[in-house]
């Protein structure tokens, strides 16, 4: 089974946050996004935008320092974890994260490699680039859960099949 993918182009920050909005549709239990991109490619405002459409009312800011963020709304778990202080990926490990991936939480990963191989599969990978003044979001399903979340997507930006 081949991956689907879809590119979209996000003209500023308020385009960022819809995307956001557009995955907090597909939200389900046991959904794992993983979310590429160099600094400042908008990871954290995209998972901002999710959970502000989820209905998280309080702060959404990156887990640089405390590796995971846990918000409780709409009667999911979500989990935002950000790696990106790894310096090899047996920190994930050590840090005993494993666990939030078996359960019924959605989880929003940024910087992913940092905890490869260990860290459970994307069902839905996000590349975030910056693109003139813009950005680019790639969207790659790798699994049934991802395939449902790119389809709703697409079908609420009508961006055609990439």
């Amino acid at each position: 089974m081949h991956a689907e993918h879809l590119t979209l182009s996000l003209n500023d920050e308020a385009a960022t946050l819809d995307l956001g909005v557009q995955l907090a549709r597909c939200a389900m239990p046991g959904l794992v996004i993983w979310l590429e991109g160099d600094l400042g490619a908008g990871k954290t405002t995209l998972v901002r935008g999710l959970l502000r459409a989820a209905g998280e009312t309080g702060p959404v800011k990156s887990p640089t320092y405390t590796l995971v963020e846990v918000h409780a709304v709409s009667g999911l778990n979500f989990y935002h974890f950000d790696f990106y202080r790894f310096n090899q990926s047996e920190e994930y490990l050590d840090a005993g994260l494993d666990e939030y991936f078996s359960g019924d939480g959605v989880c929003l990963v940024e910087w992913p490699d940092k905890a490869e191989p260990y860290l459970s599969p994307a069902d839905l990978r996000i590349e975030l680039h910056v693109v003139d003044d813009g950005r680019e979001a790639r969207l790659t399903a790798d699994s049934e859960l991802g395939r449902q979340c790119l389809a709703a997507v697409r079908s609420s930006s009508s961006a055609p099949p990439a």
